[in-house]
């Protein structure tokens, strides 16, 4: 495993992480969910990403339940949490969004799901534009002081807004927001490599990416249609499978052209879209999902392709992808 920093703090995150989004408490139970987390925690893995919103709050649980089952050193890993959707179906006001209130009662809720007394780090999971940017950084300033949050970010916030949480921390003397966490991919890139260039330029920021495989497109499985077992097949996602699918025959097209580079590599496509992202010097860590453990351990081995992608290769993928 590598490790890199988180942005300009001193916490260094394995370059692999592995996240719960969509699968935990669904197509993965817990005698799965503590196989997987082994797996990555024997490869290196130390972030583990979850949120209140996953499944309810069923993901954090489970995940909390089988991190408990493992006892690995707590200074062995990291695991994070997001506020914004809440963590109920019709959630009340008060039950959502980042203010004061609920930041602070989102986390408590957190570090009891996840069996932890801190979480080491805190996303904004979007930014609200009912509470002031004020507010939800000086609660976040808060956590941080009570040692309940070692680090805290946004997750799909605008250049301009981490711009305000930054100037609002300024001005207030209070803990800045560290990270974001954005979708990265080889079909999703302007946000990371052009708006937020200003901001590891500025504020030395450091991005958590999600989606590196773009929900299983980059694998190259959607080619020739959606798999009944695949994700965007599943109930319930059908808003995910039009997101992805929107352009669908452009960004298969892509997706094909992306073969024969990965053939000549003798890597698989996956292999390929997980190290193109690591080789961007920006991210910090490349978050991955997974429902079985073959899964897992085959795009874990993307930190061995990663040498291979010198300047040649990437501009073919950039080529293939324009």
């Amino acid at each position: 495993m590598q490790y890199r920093r988180l942005g300009k703090s001193g916490l260094q995150l394995s370059a692999l992480s592995f996240g719960a989004w969509v699968t935990f408490g669904q197509q993965v139970g817990r005698s799965l969910a503590r196989d997987l987390l082994a797996l990555a925690h024997d490869r290196g893995v130390n972030f583990f990403d979850n949120a209140e919103t996953y499944n309810h709050g069923v993901a954090e649980t489970l995940m909390g339940d089988v991190l408990a089952d493992l006892r690995f050193p707590r200074d062995s890993y990291c695991v994070s949490s997001k506020v914004f959707f809440g963590a109920r179906n019709n959630p009340l006001p008060t039950q959502r969004g980042l203010s004061r209130k609920h930041v602070i009662e989102a986390c408590h809720q957190a570090l009891q799901r996840l069996r932890v007394e801190h979480l080491d780090l805190y996303f904004c999971h979007r930014a609200d534009p009912d509470t002031p940017i004020e507010e939800t950084v000086a609660a976040m300033d808060t956590l941080v002081r009570q040692g309940k949050v070692l680090y805290w970010g946004t997750s799909e916030w605008s250049a301009e807004e981490i711009r305000e949480a930054h100037r609002a921390a300024r001005e207030n003397h209070m803990v800045a927001p560290v990270m974001e966490q954005p979708e990265y991919n080889l079909l999703h890139r302007e946000r990371v490599e052009e708006e937020y260039a200003s901001l590891y330029r500025d504020f030395g920021m450091g991005t958590t990416i999600w989606s590196p495989l773009a929900s299983g497109l980059l694998t190259g499985k959607y080619n020739d249609g959606i798999p009944g077992d695949a994700r965007l097949a599943q109930p319930g996602y059908e808003w995910l499978r039009k997101a992805k699918l929107e352009r669908g025959d452009e960004r298969i097209a892509k997706v094909r052209r992306l073969q024969p580079i990965a053939e000549e590599l003798g890597v698989t496509q996956a292999q390929l879209a997980i190290a193109w992202c690591l080789a961007n010097p920006h991210v910090s860590t490349v978050m991955l999902g997974a429902s079985r453990l073959e899964q897992l351990e085959h795009n874990l081995t993307a930190l061995d392709v990663l040498p291979k992608l010198d300047e040649t290769v990437l501009s073919k993928i950039k080529q293939a992808v324009a």
